[in-house]
């Protein structure tokens, strides 16, 4: 018996019941993270309109809608991935999870090509507002993209089919909607 088990009193195999309690409260401490963040957000969002105002220089609004409709789109394909699990699709599961990754992989391409193409300097107010907010985004996609990634591998197997055990899949699914 291990030290955990007994500290408990039983023999570490959990029940359904045990295992559904934990998920709620894992669900709960997600909420609460979803909560904390988006203050984080929010602000950022505040700072921005207090540094620069409601002015802006010539940002490009042809590729900041074709990044953002690209990493609105891997939301649905994490979607599909999350579904497939539940339903015990191992590879449908597996291969939209793939794609969420290269979806984001490619936002990510398309933030750093923004960022090298901004005719406005990190020094000034709007570009230290815009590069933070940016920055900070960014840096929430590229932590997606590896827990994705981790679940991708972790997910080979079967690891994640069904029940309680698609929880890890469904916490990281609803991270990639916060994020996007």
């Amino acid at each position: 018996m291990t030290t955990a088990a007994a500290i408990h009193g039983h023999s570490g195999a959990q029940t359904e019941e045990e295992r559904r309690h934990r998920v709620r409260i894992n669900r709960l401490g997600l909420w609460l993270f979803f909560f904390s963040d988006g203050l984080l957000f929010a602000l950022f969002a505040a700072a921005r309109f207090y540094i620069a105002g409601t002015s802006r220089p010539h940002v490009d609004q042809a590729l900041g809608l074709a990044i953002t409709s690209l990493l609105l789109l891997s939301s649905l394909s994490a979607y599909r991935a999350e579904t497939a699990f539940e339903h015990g699709n191992l590879a449908r599961g597996r291969a939209m999870l793939l794609a969420t990754v290269v979806m984001g992989l490619l936002f990510l391409s398309g933030v750093a090509f923004e960022w090298s193409e901004a005719e406005f300097s990190r020094k000034s107010a709007y570009g230290t507002a815009f590069f933070s907010m940016t920055g900070m985004h960014a840096f929430h996609v590229a932590t997606g993209i590896l827990f994705l990634a981790i679940v991708w591998v972790r997910s080979r197997g079967g690891r994640f089919l069904g029940g309680a055990a698609v929880w890890p899949v469904s916490a990281v699914v609803m991270y990639w909607h916060f994020v996007d």
